[in-house]
């Protein structure tokens, strides 16, 4: 298998993993953290392993041109998260 067909299946790896589980829980700890709850640990967990993944697959993004706006879209989702979460923190 050479580089660019690696590439690809990587990135349609984390795509699927993204659209099946990631994307569906992060939205649903933004429904409640809009609602002014708290992170629970299991939640804080999450955020944590999620930004260290796109930390680590930071550079197959830049070599995958067409994931570039779908990772910007999920890191600008989970820094909204965190920013209403601490918002809900400081509030009580």
């Amino acid at each position: 298998m050479n580089e660019v067909s690696k590439g690809v299946g990587v990135a349609v790896a984390l795509l699927d993993r993204f659209e099946k589980i990631r994307l569906p829980r992060a939205l649903e700890i933004k429904q409640r953290v809009d609602r002014g709850e708290k992170l629970g640990e299991d939640d804080i967990a999450f955020l944590e392993r999620i930004m260290e993944d796109a930390e680590d697959i930071k550079k197959l993004v830049d070599e995958q041109p067409e994931l570039q706006k779908i990772y910007s879209q999920a890191v600008g989702l989970y820094g909204d998260i965190t920013d209403k979460a601490l918002e809900n923190e400081q509030g009580s």
